[in-house]
């Protein structure tokens, strides 16, 4: 991948990741269970346009982001995301192009980033994963590491209501079959762990946000 990411990253995270974290009051949780070289997927729930912002700041890597066609297309938002590494996926239909780069951003030892549903959810809860993240780890041999994000729901710039952030441990499906059944499997345990993050950080916000380490 480019380099010219890792300098937009560099610059970024003083910079918005600075602002999201204020605005946000983000606070993570695990953020030492990041491995810091190696292809790798990050798989995390989506609720607001911030949750993006907040993944990049709570992260010590640079974050290859997916995301749909038509955010690439807004006149000034296309240009940015893509200054910071992000591409295009078609949603809806099948894109080979966007599962080969996927595929090529790992094998070549970076951390691919995807909201694992697939679109923002409107429940407030964690939704159904995709098998997207679960397909890239199981074809390249990679680990996921399961991500919860919280608070987003009910964040809106100036209200200033809090995000909170947890990791889970690497996750490698080892034995797994690279086809829809191992793919299914995947998901199912990615979405265990991811709602069990979740969970976490509903108890932590009830305590207040005290310091505390992640369930696995």
């Amino acid at each position: 991948m480019s380099t010219t990411a890792d300098k937009v990253w560099a610059v970024g995270r003083p910079t918005i990741g600075t602002a999201v974290t204020l605005a946000g009051r983000l606070k993570v949780y695990g953020k030492e269970r990041v491995p810091m070289t190696g292809g790798l997927v990050i798989a995390c729930n989506h609720f607001h346009w911030v949750d993006p912002p907040a993944l990049g700041a709570a992260c010590p890597r640079t974050i290859y982001y997916m995301a749909k066609v038509e955010a690439h297309r807004v006149p000034g938002l296309g240009a940015l995301i893509r200054a910071f590494g992000t591409f295009p996926v078609r949603r809806g239909e099948s894109d080979r192009d966007a599962v080969r780069t996927m595929r090529g951003i790992v094998r070549d030892g970076y951390a691919l980033g995807l909201f694992a549903e697939g679109t923002r959810q409107t429940s407030g809860v964690p939704g159904d994963l995709q098998p997207g993240a679960a397909m890239v780890a199981l074809q390249e041999h990679v680990p996921v590491i399961p991500v919860a994000i919280h608070g987003t729901q009910t964040w809106k710039p100036g209200n200033f209501h809090p995000i909170s952030l947890a990791w889970g441990e690497p996750v490698r499906f080892e034995g797994l079959p690279r086809g829809g059944k191992g793919y299914k499997e995947a998901s199912t345990v990615l979405q265990t762990k991811i709602l069990g993050l979740f969970d976490f950080l509903v108890e932590m916000h009830a305590l207040g946000r005290p310091e505390a380490v992640p369930p696995a």
